[in-house]
């Protein structure tokens, strides 16, 4: 029976291509008051590229599956783009910096994904019973934060494949995707992180325990705190999108007059958000906001009237709860609650 080998085995998978730029890549050109298009071009969707960009040519491009499978097999482009095409709204968001959970960085998009059912593929190679996780290997390599990576290696739980729609992606909004967001294909999760949908493919592996590269050990862990059935405490891995939301109207610094005034914004996390909470004075009081409807794993938009009394500084807040209860914390978090200044001007 097939076993799932080290990371290590993987480490040269990257240096068949060239890197441009080979270094640490952070491009955000949304604020959260400019997020006013449903659907986010692909040229404002944000971008993190931990080690670089690999620019990879397509004529040379393949994408292996071993493991724990019962065929191991490689696919070129041409091949990945005979399966069934498939669709999926989806809302994108990056984690933010990986040893920092509790700084929030408000990277946000919603777009088109189009693609191949990852579950299609996978059962062309046949997964075995023994498999647990997938492991996903991307084309980028090299130094991030002072750590060296062969590869950039992320692990997926396979019983995630039961919830749906993930994807080997290969467009975004009916668009090829390009260099900064993982061309020729990257892998698509929705509902998780966006660290999770590794970018530039090169290798799937099945295997039956958690990847141990430095993207699974030592980045993207959140602590958890000691408690009476855990005593130790201990880490989790940074996976599904806990609730968010943000105002995009009013803008930060607007100047408000006399109402009404619509407050509108974006909402979104694994699962979907039940309800979303407003409030015109700093968090000292809230009132339940309009949640608009979801497509697919969409961001869903909030809204409520609001009719400011007098002048002066208002703080505008909003706070968002998951179909699982969650919600938003008030600070300290990266799904922390947002706030926007405005100012009541009284004409």
């Amino acid at each position: 029976m097939p076993t799932a080998p080290d990371v290590q085995l993987y480490e040269n998978a990257g240096r068949s291509v060239t890197m441009e730029p080979h270094q640490t890549l952070r491009h955000v050109p949304l604020a959260p008051h400019e997020l006013t298009q449903r659907i986010t071009p692909q040229s404002d969707l944000f971008v993190l590229a931990h080690m670089g960009v690999p620019r990879i040519n397509i004529e040379n491009w393949t994408l292996s599956v071993t493991g724990l499978v019962r065929d191991s097999m490689t696919f070129t482009f041409d091949k990945i783009r005979q399966f069934p095409k498939r669709e999926i709204q989806a809302f994108h968001q990056c984690a933010g910096y990986p040893k920092r959970p509790q700084l929030p960085t408000r990277r946000i998009g919603n777009v088109l994904w189009g693609g191949v059912d990852l579950k299609s593929l996978l059962e062309e190679v046949g997964v075995l019973p023994a498999a647990r996780f997938l492991w996903s290997f991307g084309h980028d390599y090299g130094d991030f934060d002072g750590i060296l990576s062969g590869s950039y290696v992320k692990d997926l739980p396979l019983d995630r494949l039961s919830h749906g729609d993930v994807l080997l992606a290969y467009e975004i909004n009916g668009a090829p995707l390009d260099a900064l967001h993982g061309y020729p294909l990257r892998l698509l999760v929705p509902g998780y992180y966006g660290t999770n949908s590794v970018k530039w493919l090169s290798h799937l592996e099945l295997a039956d325990r958690r990847a141990d590269g430095p993207f699974t050990t030592l980045l993207y862990n959140d602590p958890i705190s000691p408690s009476t059935n855990n005593p130790n405490g201990g880490t989790r891995p940074v996976w599904q999108v806990a609730p968010e939301s943000l105002i995009v109207s009013p803008a930060p610094d607007a100047k408000i007059g006399k109402g009404p005034v619509e407050i509108w914004g974006r909402t979104w996390a694994d699962g979907g958000v039940a309800s979303v909470d407003v409030s015109t004075d700093g968090g000292r009081t809230w009132h339940a906001a309009e949640l608009g409807n979801q497509s697919d794993w969409s961001w869903q938009t909030f809204r409520m009237e609001w009719n400011p009394q007098g002048t002066g500084d208002a703080i505008l807040m909003s706070r968002a709860t998951d179909k699982m209860g969650a919600f938003q914390p008030d600070s300290d978090w990266r799904n922390a609650v947002y706030a926007v200044r405005v100012t009541k001007t009284g004409l």
